[in-house]
């Protein structure tokens, strides 16, 4: 009877093991999606703030040879 018990207390304890991991799995995996979709996020800010300035510089030109 106590090593039915033990058994059973030692498969529910895997048990909570292995959905501890999973989760922690899915967790970094969500935070890696994350951190690339703001790496993108980023470049593509970067790349506008360059072609205003680019623009910029360009009307500035304009203007002075006016």
């Amino acid at each position: 009877m106590r090593r039915s018990v033990i058994v059973v207390t030692l498969a529910a304890l895997a048990g909570c093991g292995v959905e501890t991991a999973t989760t922690a799995a899915t967790s970094a995996a969500m935070k890696k999606k994350e951190l690339e979709a703001g790496k993108q996020t980023q470049e593509q800010v970067q790349l506008k703030i360059e072609q205003s300035m680019q623009q910029g510089q360009q009307r500035d030109r304009e203007a002075e040879e006016r």
